[in-house]
């Protein structure tokens, strides 16, 4: 059977379309000899599990490498609605955190409660992650961050990801087992590559 252009579906893509820049919510630099990207939704049960994989293995490789710049890890939002009521919601509610310098608390916060992510959850996040409450529920309510949300998941989709969790290595979409052998080993192929 032939392979064409023309027979490619969408899971087929193997690359990120849209390079990791600074617009992006990164822990690292970019100029890191790995860039682990992820396109997430905070209602995923696996996102949940790979947040804690992906702390082990950034852990890891700041405990074995004297060198800082390692890996670079990026959160792209890829919220999947018609499955995960809370999921959009709780991506606008990382943005919001964003606006106040608090992304990664949020976005911490968030995998971590994934099954309490009403609009009073939210709020006593935020509360307790000591952002301005007010601001917060204004620009969830006003949807100040559906473009933003909606490019993450319009760039997901042009690289081929139809759920999450969805792994890029150097850009190259990583499609083995979410564990950690496994992905601490990719890392460690694309770290050494030239």
């Amino acid at each position: 059977m032939s392979h064409d252009i023309f027979t490619e579906t969408i899971s087929d893509r193997n690359q990120l379309s849209v390079p990791p820049s600074e617009q992006d919510h990164l822990q690292g630099s970019l100029k890191a000899k790995v860039v682990l990207v992820e396109y997430g939704d905070y209602q995923c049960p696996q996102c949940g599990k790979l947040h804690a994989l992906i702390q082990t293995i950034q852990n890891h490789l700041n405990a074995a490498c004297s060198q800082q710049n390692n890996l670079c890890y990026i959160f792209r939002h890829f919220p999947q609605p018609q499955i995960h009521p809370y999921a959009q919601k709780a991506a606008a509610a990382a943005e919001a955190a964003a606006a106040q310098e608090q992304f990664w608390q949020m976005h911490k916060v968030l995998l971590q409660h994934q099954l309490a992510l009403s609009d009073g959850h939210l709020a006593e996040y935020a509360h307790n992650l000591g952002l301005d409450v007010t601001q917060f529920v204004r620009d969830i309510v006003r949807k100040v961050y559906a473009d933003s949300i909606s490019r993450d998941v319009t760039s997901g989709k042009h690289s081929g990801v139809l759920s999450t969790p969805a792994l890029f290595i150097n850009g190259v979409r990583y499609r083995n087992a979410l564990e950690l052998e496994p992905l601490l080993a990719a890392i460690a192929k694309s770290n050494n590559s030239p």
